[in-house]
């Protein structure tokens, strides 16, 4: 095993996959990469993302495995991460709720049912279907086409005691395998028909279209009108499935569809399945996004993912834009396929419409996921336990502040302060924080002047008057603040001085570590954690709150003018003066009575305003002296 920075001259120029492991030895991370070389160096560059550097922080070693090709480099990638599950790779959870209709062709009798969940062996899936309902109407459908039992098997084996089929068999809905001997249906025979659905729901429909209406009319040439009136029958109930798919494209092509929705913590999949021109089945996704990955990239890893559980692959898949690696991923899936694969990003026509379609419900299911975790009131409840359960807490914590401080340089430093009860904003008691006292560029001051501010408040408000109380009069059953110890030993000198007895904690930017004040190492909750969920979205609030107020105070800067400080100058003066010099160069030039000149604008206004664009310009000049 290597060194955790091993020397350049050791890593082979060459593709493989690489795995960075931990002080237990555990494997962390997996990656995979064209020159181990190139890519395991960009692993001590100076500026990587936060969760890049809480990564090689974890690790204490690295080694490399060298494959034949990138596309061997590809799969043992895959193969490593379904052996050691890496917490700092990404994660996907796939919707079980999703029904599928499926075929046991493993069984002597096989039967059609609607299944979810995890898919089992031996079984033939078809899908999967946005709503049970559409299965079921689909399989009632085929189902007097194709005489394939759906009775379960318990029922299957109570009528082959009785020695009679039930009623499905008498309405021609059933071949009868439970009693064969009466029946007279073969397994060749009945195997004929489970096929012939297969391949129907497999999008192979025009055989048995032409099949039914090559064998009606004949019946009906012979006169054998009550057979032909079956046939039309038959015919009837397979366009009548067909048409509860829904038609996309008006030619009839195979491809497949991604739409993805993400934020910087998670992201949503959706994929349509189109064979022939219709919709066969769509499934949806989401992602831990515990890797530093942008769109092509994440584009990348989830067709690896689909398409390795995926047996069926499509010539042509459509995407929102050009995954990482497409020539290898292309390769790959061409040999997977036996013919070419091509990746597009439709630009117009109905593929682009559909292309639409599908990111619209990649972004309402990632919306119905976040909705669902955070308005369900039982897991909420559960979560606020979970989490004073693993912080020590004697209750759960009803009442949360979490405090984040933005800056971009010496100026313009602001923080903020947003409040949960009951594991939701309280956007009413949300505050932000315009940091006066602190020169240069220093969060850890900063944190302690917002928190000074917020909880002299607090001391102040509590001491005086009850029935004037206002929302900071009430204490957080916790404090969060972003960061790591620093931030965190800043908070609980502030709650010192002020006598306050709240417990605190930091939350770094890495995701998982929590730090404590009297702990020397940091707690990591388990992704997927619903209490990690909780702080997770306290701290992606509290920055979008703090960054958004950093940016007004940014846009207001830079729109100030000298004027804005001139007595007896508004908008409507500044909007004079501007419209008549054209620039404020131009009007700091001027002469006090070609200002005064200025239609409303007077001599004693003329005068204030030369002599304030003459400071303001005699201070821009000495700056730039001494730069």
């Amino acid at each position: 095993m290597s060194a955790l920075r091993p020397e350049p001259s050791t890593i082979p120029d060459a593709p493989g996959a690489y795995l960075f492991r931990d002080a237990d030895g555990r494997v962390i991370y997996v990656g995979k990469a064209r020159s181990l070389r190139k890519r395991l160096a960009n692993y001590w560059a100076r500026d990587l993302h936060a969760r890049t550097a809480a990564m090689v922080d974890a690790a204490e070693g690295v080694e490399w495995i060298v494959a034949s090709g990138e596309v061997d480099a590809l799969m043992l990638e895959y193969n490593l991460i379904q052996e050691h599950r890496p917490r700092f790779n990404v994660r996907y959870r796939d919707d079980k709720s999703y029904p599928y209709l499926a075929l046991t062709v493993g069984e002597r009798w096989p039967r059609a049912q609607v299944l979810r969940g995890a898919k089992r062996k031996n079984v033939r899936y078809f899908g999967p279907f946005g709503h049970a309902y559409a299965i079921r109407e689909t399989l009632d459908a085929l189902t007097r086409v194709f005489p394939v039992r759906t009775c379960s098997n318990s029922f299957f084996e109570q009528r082959a005691r009785a020695g009679r089929p039930c009623l499905y068999y008498d309405i021609g809905r059933c071949a009868g395998p439970c009693v064969p001997e009466v029946t007279g249906v073969t397994e060749e025979t009945y195997r004929g028909h489970v096929d012939a659905l297969a391949d129907f729901l497999a999008g192979n429909e025009r055989p048995v279209l032409a099949r039914l209406d090559r064998e009606m009319r004949a019946a009906a040439d012979r006169e054998e009108f009550e057979l032909a009136a079956k046939y039309r029958d038959q015919l009837v109930a397979a366009r009548r499935a067909l048409e509860s798919q829904e038609m996309v494209l008006t030619q009839p092509q195979d491809l497949d569809v991604i739409g993805v929705a993400d934020d910087d913590l998670e992201a949503a999949f959706q994929v349509f399945f189109v064979r022939r021109g219709r919709v066969k089945g769509r499934k949806g996704w989401v992602v831990d996004r515990v890797e530093d990955l942008d769109v092509p990239q994440l584009l990348a890893s989830f067709v690896r993912e689909l398409y390795m559980e995926r047996p069926e692959v499509p010539p042509r898949i459509l995407l929102p834009t050009e995954p990482a690696d497409a020539d290898v991923l292309t390769a790959w899936l061409a040999a997977r396929r036996g013919a070419p694969v091509v990746f597009a990003v439709p630009e117009r026509g109905a593929k682009r419409k559909l292309m639409d379609t599908v990111a619209q419900n990649a972004r309402d299911h990632f919306q119905r996921h976040k909705l669902k975790r955070a308005s369900d009131f039982g897991a909420r409840s559960r979560a606020l336990s979970e989490l004073g359960a693993l912080l020590g807490l004697e209750q759960a914590p009803l009442r949360i502040e979490c405090y984040d401080v933005s800056n971009l340089g010496p100026t313009d430093k602001v923080g903020s302060m947003v409040v949960f009860e009951d594991g939701l904003p309280k956007r009413s008691d949300y505050r932000r924080f315009e940091i006066r006292g602190v020169p240069g560029q220093d969060d850890f001051a900063s944190m302690e002047e917002m928190l000074g501010r917020r909880f002299a408040r607090l001391r102040k408000d509590r001491d005086g008057d009850p029935s004037r109380r206002r929302r900071f009069s009430y204490p957080p059953a916790l404090i969060v603040v972003d960061g790591g110890r620093g931030q965190l030993s800043m908070a609980t000198k502030v709650l010192a001085e002020e006598g306050l007895h709240i417990p605190a904690i930091g939350l770094a930017k890495r995701l998982e570590e929590i730090y404590f004040p009297d702990r020397p190492d940091p707690l990591l909750i388990p992704r997927g954690s619903e209490a990690l969920f909780v702080l997770q979205h306290l701290r992606d609030e509290a920055h979008r709150f703090a960054i958004s107020y950093h940016r007004e105070k940014r846009a207001k800067r830079a729109l100030a003018s000298p004027l804005d400080d001139v007595p007896g100058v508004g908008p409507g003066r500044k909007k004079a003066l501007l419209k008549r010099f054209g620039s404020l160069a131009r009007l700091s030039r001027a002469s006090v009575d070609e200002i005064a000149a200025t239609p409303g604008v007077g001599r004693g206004v003329a005068q204030a305003v030369h002599e304030r664009l003459t400071t303001a310009a005699s201070a821009n000049g000495q700056r730039r002296q001494s730069a």
